[in-house]
């Protein structure tokens, strides 16, 4: 009798030649994709209507909890991806909740800006949904897993008891004023849950070159977002005004900037640092959250200036401007603050790029204060990462290769 292929699910060798992100992997991000744009078009349609704190504070809760789940699903396959039917069917759980969770984001920003208790039921429910699937997938791995049960039980455990915090709150919700800081305590304990766990006899066996591979994939997918708002700025220019310099600006500048964000992404040699100093990976995997809001966050401040060239937002140029300005800074200081983390050093040239940097950010918010064009100010935020990448490729390739050599003799 025929039997299906159901694998021991005894962890995966950190060592493995050749690892890289599987097909099963790639199709779970194409699900991120729609939580990313849903997020920044929400952000985009507040801060356009000027609505700018409410937006911010929906749109950091909804990336925390986008990338959060995303993580969640990453380590462990790295970690214990056996590729069978079992697992396959639990990964497509997730992806179901991962969709039931995107579906639940925009009640969460119309909720908070309307001054209303966060209504983050249907995401709490999308949550559900994928770790009834993890939790199956962290038990199976301490069932056949004999040297890290413990640890696979401390990631079960730990997922399961916040996840009845969550839900808790959304059937017994608190008094209005205790409910941000139970949710940043049960955010805290998101976050600590994976420390203890690895803390403990030696941790998973993630694989530090497939990790890395897989947010550089997710900030990909996360790009794809800039791209979305580039477009959207264009169509904007060009439905006003037709193809004229300013459109061409528009385009140039919003497809030169998303270049400029991912050429600066891959300069940072993580996957053979974290091979060699595996302790890193939780200040590295947790600085990504915030690199991937701000690429996002890029995304709709390019839809902001869209609204603003077809005069559809309630917001100056300088505001326009800023919505891009503040998350390409955000990005770019992000970058060098994790290579810092894994060289463990600071380099006296960077001081002058981010220099550089915020001056030409600066220069647009001027630009847009004395009444020069979007277009124009876009130009000139789209050159501030040029910065780092002309400074990188004529000195800092050089500087971050000695940087890794003492790193790896370390």
């Amino acid at each position: 009798m025929l039997k299906p292929h159901l694998a021991v699910m005894r962890g995966r060798d950190p060592h493995e030649q050749g690892r890289a992100s599987t097909p099963l992997e790639l199709l779970f991000d194409l699900t991120f994709a729609f939580a990313f744009a849903t997020a920044a078009d929400h952000l985009a349609k507040l801060v356009a209507e000027g609505h700018i704190t409410p937006g911010l504070t929906a749109f950091s809760f909804a990336m925390f909890a986008t990338c959060w789940a995303w993580v969640n699903f990453s380590w462990f396959a790295s970690a214990y991806d056996t590729d069978d039917w079992a697992f396959r069917l639990t990964t497509m759980l997730q992806i179901v909740g991962v969709l039931i969770f995107t579906l639940g984001l925009p009640r969460v920003f119309d909720s908070i800006d309307k001054g209303q208790r966060p209504d983050n039921a249907i995401m709490v429910a999308g949550y559900v949904v994928m770790r009834v699937a993890l939790v199956s997938q962290w038990l199976r791995a301490a069932w056949q897993d004999d040297e890290r049960r413990r640890t696979c039980l401390t990631y079960a455990l730990g997922i399961f008891v916040v996840q009845v915090g969550w839900v808790a709150l959304v059937v017994l919700p608190p008094p209005a004023a205790a409910l941000w800081p139970l949710m940043a305590v049960f955010i805290t304990a998101e976050m600590v849950t994976p420390w203890i766990a690895e803390s403990k006899d030696g941790g998973t066996p993630w694989h530090a070159h497939h990790i890395a591979e897989r947010y550089s994939l997710l900030a990909i997918i996360a790009l794809g977002e800039g791209l979305a708002g580039a477009v959207a700025a264009i169509s904007a220019a060009v439905s006003r005004q037709g193809w004229n310099a300013d459109a061409v600006l528009v385009c140039v500048a919003g497809a030169g900037l998303t270049f400029g964000l991912w050429w600066v992404y891959f300069m940072i040699p993580s996957a053979p640092v974290l091979h060699a100093q595996r302790g890193k990976a939780f200040g590295w995997g947790y600085g990504h959250m915030v690199i991937f809001a701000a690429i996002a966050a890029t995304g709709a401040g390019l839809r902001v200036t869209a609204a603003y060239i077809a005069n559809a937002a309630a917001i100056g140029p300088v505001t326009a401007v800023l919505s891009v300005v503040i998350p390409v800074a955000i990005y770019v200081a992000s970058i060098y603050g994790l290579y810092a983390w894994l060289m463990r050093q600071g380099d006296p040239l960077h001081l002058g790029l981010l220099a550089g940097t915020a001056g030409l950010l600066a220069a647009a918010l001027g630009l847009a204060a004395a009444g020069l064009s979007l277009a124009v100010c876009l130009m000139v935020v789209m050159t501030a990462p040029i910065v780092t990448v002309v400074g990188y490729e004529l000195a800092g390739r050089r500087h971050a290769a000695e940087a890794m050599a003492r790193v790896l003799a370390e």
